[in-house]
């Protein structure tokens, strides 16, 4: 079992698409996944409060700092994947999330209020480490990119993290419209109408390179589940 996190204390940063992606593809591969929704905007939870039935997935919604801990005890014990959504914001949630995770992940897009966001939760990772010898392995993943243009924000952003040493993953999230379109339609990727939403197979492949590169940064133990 893995506990993974996205945190940005900037919101619009493109977690939620992150945490959304992540889940239904892991989902589609077999493994039982539960996504706990602590963002007060709850939009993974009325997405699937409306989305086809998936036997592979849940959603814990209305979590607080005081029942974090127990939720995730809770849907541990039958899931191989707990994937937490924090708030795009200053949280009491945040510290304690962290410091129940195997891995984080901190989405970035190409701009210094993003960045700054990021390095909120990284800051906070190191003090963890430094003060309270608790490590915890994070990344930084690249959202909502431009595929063909590279801009002056993004470029200084890598750079930035590139001068830190900070992990960035290979697969950025490419924008594109069928993420948006998981929202519009309630439905996960792989079951929109290829149709009906723009470079589909494009976006699916994006969503499987993203979600092994995930896979291959937790425990061993996490990445053999329901292989």
């Amino acid at each position: 079992m893995s506990i993974i996190t996205f945190a940005n204390t900037k919101g619009g940063a493109g977690k939620t698409t992150a945490v959304l992606l992540l889940a239904t593809e892991l989902a589609r591969r077999g493994r039982s996944v539960a996504i706990i929704d602590t963002d007060p905007q709850r939009w993974i939870s009325r997405w699937f409060e409306e989305a086809p039935p998936c036997a592979n997935l849940t959603v814990a919604t209305y979590v607080s700092v005081a029942a974090l801990q127990r939720t995730i005890t809770g849907v541990s014990r039958e899931a191989d994947h707990v994937i937490v959504d924090l708030p795009g914001a200053q949280s009491p949630l945040l510290a304690t999330a962290l410091g129940l995770s195997d891995h984080v992940v901190i989405p970035i897009q190409g701009s210094a209020m993003d960045a700054q966001g990021g390095a909120q939760v990284i800051e906070l990772l190191q003090y963890l480490d430094r003060r309270a010898g608790i490590s915890i392995p994070f990344s930084v993943l690249l959202s909502r990119v431009n595929s063909l243009v590279t801009t002056h924000s993004l470029q200084a952003v890598k750079n930035l993290l590139a001068e830190r040493a900070v992990h960035v993953l290979d697969t950025p999230i490419i924008e594109r419209s069928a993420f948006r379109d998981m929202f519009e339609f309630r439905r996960p990727l792989h079951m929109l109408d290829h149709r009906k939403v723009s470079n589909l197979p494009k976006a699916l492949a994006n969503t499987e390179a993203y979600t092994n590169e995930i896979l291959a940064l937790l425990p061993a133990a996490s990445r053999t589940q329901a292989a």
